[in-house]
C-alpha cells in the first residue's frame, strides 16, 4: 500500500524538476536572443498564452510531457553547441540563427520554429552527426 508521505515527496520531486526546467528554459532563450512570445510558446508546444506567462513568473505546477521533452530536446542542442565550439558561447548562441545550406538555407531556430517536437529532434540530431556521436 503506497504511503502517503511517499506520494507526497514524489509529487515534490515532479514539481521540482518542473520548476527547474521551466527556468532553464526562460535562461536558454535569453542566452539565444529569442524574442516574442508566440516563439518561445511555439518552442513550448504552444502552452495557453496564461500558462506561458505564469511560467515565466516562477509559477509552475504541472507542466505536460511533450513541454518537458521539448525542454529536453533545447537542453540537448545546448549542451551539443557548447562540445562543438569548446565553451565558446558567443559562437554556441550565434549558431542557433545562423542560416546553414544543411538546413536549406534556414537557420536552426527557424527549423525549430516549424513547431513539431520531430523539428527539435532533427536539430538534435544534426547536430549529434556534427559531433560524430
Amino acid at each position: 500500500m503506497p504511503n502517503s508521505q511517499n506520494q507526497v515527496s514524489n509529487a515534490q520531486g515532479e514539481h521540482d524538476k518542473n520548476r527547474v526546467a521551466i527556468e532553464a528554459f526562460f535562461n536558454l532563450v535569453e542566452k539565444w536572443g529569442i524574442e516574442g512570445v508566440s516563439n518561445k510558446r511555439k518552442l513550448l508546444g504552444q502552452p495557453t498564452e496564461s500558462l506561458f506567462y505564469k511560467w515565466q513568473r516562477g509559477e509552475v505546477a504541472n507542466v505536460p510531457h511533450d513541454t518537458i521533452m521539448r525542454i529536453s530536446y533545447l537542453m540537448g542542442i545546448h549542451k551539443a553547441l557548447k562540445m562543438l565550439f569548446s565553451g565558446n558561447n558567443e559562437r554556441s548562441y550565434a549558431w542557433v540563427k545562423k542560416p546553414s545550406k544543411d538546413f536549406g538555407g534556414q537557420s536552426a531556430y527557424e527549423r525549430m520554429l516549424a513547431g513539431e517536437i520531430t523539428d527539435l529532434a532533427y536539430v538534435r540530431q544534426y547536430l549529434d552527426a556534427m559531433r560524430g556521436m
